[in-house]
């Protein structure tokens, strides 16, 4: 058996085996101390009724975690009964102690209001008077010899509660903030995957509808006067529907836990976009350059898709407001980083009032990899999108 087996959480099963071993302690310890005859002669009560006390003081422990006010109040109850009449002597209140001690601590470690501490007030009181009651009610000079200290029976009940159930509260407290923790994160990865999932639609349906949209106003303008055109633009907008249903289907298709895994797009589906997206009045040609020494497959998925995204986005931005125009994708795998460079150029100006979305969801791909993105006009007229991503994407946790 491991560390790890030793110290793990036990099942609800274990717990209450433990539980039943407890309370057969308890009952065992209460019954030596009942039957036990005191100084002064033989007990005065009959058997059954040693027994009977020691069941009702220990029994209730097996169910502790179930009821744990009602054991609470019952095993205080039966100590303080067994103790004020002395079934169970004061020299043998460590049993009725270890009951005590059980009970309080679940307790503790379950209720955690006001109510509870005014339980514990009570019980305290109740089990301090238990083991005083003999000794006040008895008709002697001097106490007997089997009597407490006068101090430790009035702090007797404080002594055995007090500290078990404080550990119960601060133990209980501690899971409470534990589950809560848990819940935070539990709920942080749930919106995180969200919004995931969300950039990952918007990329998809953004570039794509950019196309259709594009191919549509040709083939209604050319319907009449170059049908063959026009069926040229519905092959494209058919073409470019049925990929986006497919990458649409492969995102949701993550959602569902019994759907194989599908990789997502990454360096090597940059040709088939820069196809897609030359369909339109925009020219995109695509050059890759990858060392031998660095194989696309060693380099972090989750960098890859970030880097087919940053196209996307890039040449759907040049075909939905610059086309006509020519467009350079240059993709640089180094050592360490990928250098990734969007030129086109196109003259048309850049309309005021735009929200820059897409400029947004770029730098926050690059930067959730620890990269760099910028994006602005070409002196020598057109715009340019240049980011430079980590080969490993460490900066992001790795994962996707």
């Amino acid at each position: 058996m491991d560390a790890a087996q030793v110290i793990r959480r036990l099942r609800p099963v274990e717990l209450y085996v433990l539980d039943a071993v407890g309370a057969a302690f308890v009952v065992l310890i209460c019954l030596a101390g009942a039957i036990e005859a005191p100084p002064g002669g033989q007990p005065t009560e009959p058997g059954w009724v040693s027994a009977l006390t020691a069941l009702v003081i220990g029994l209730p422990i097996a169910v502790r975690r179930r009821w744990p006010t009602t054991v609470a109040i019952t095993v205080t109850v039966a100590s303080s009964l067994a103790l004020g009449s002395e079934v169970i002597p004061s020299f043998a209140a460590p049993g009725p102690a270890c009951g005590l001690v059980l009970a309080f601590y679940t307790f503790g470690a379950a209720v955690r209001d006001t109510r509870a501490f005014l339980i514990q007030g009570v019980c305290c009181f109740l089990i301090s008077a238990g083991m005083g009651a003999p000794m006040f009610f008895a008709d002697h000079s001097v106490p007997a010899p089997d009597s407490p200290p006068p101090l430790l029976t009035l702090f007797f009940g404080a002594l055995m509660i007090a500290p078990s159930a404080i550990l119960g509260f601060a133990i209980g407290e501690r899971r409470e903030q534990n589950a809560q923790r848990s819940e935070q994160l539990r709920r942080e990865a749930a919106i995180e995957e969200r919004l995931r999932i969300a950039r990952e639609l918007h990329d998809i349906i953004a570039h794509t509808m950019t196309l259709i949209v594009v191919k549509a106003s040709i083939g209604n303008h050319v319907a009449e006067s170059q049908p063959d055109a026009a069926r040229d633009a519905l092959r494209v907008i058919e073409k470019t529907g049925r990929a986006a249903m497919y990458e649409v289907r492969k995102v949701l298709d993550m959602l569902r836990a019994d759907t194989p895994y599908t990789p997502t797009p990454g360096i090597d589906d940059l040709p088939r976009l820069v196809e897609m997206a030359s369909a339109g009045d925009a020219s995109v040609t695509l050059t890759v350059d990858c060392p031998e020494e660095t194989a696309v497959d060693t380099i972090a998925e989750s960098v890859q898709l970030t880097v087919y995204r940053i196209v996307q986005e890039a040449v759907t931005n040049v075909v939905k407001h610059a086309a006509p125009a020519h467009c350079q994708v240059t993709v640089l795998v180094g050592a360490d980083d990928i250098r990734v460079e969007v030129n086109d150029d196109g003259q048309r100006p850049v309309r005021a009032g735009k929200s820059g979305q897409g400029l947004i969801g770029m730098r926050e791909r690059a930067a959730l990899h620890g990269g760099t993105l910028s994006a602005g006009p070409r002196d020598g007229g057109g715009f340019a999108v240049t980011a430079l991503l980590p080969v490993d994407g460490a900066a992001s946790g790795g994962g996707r």
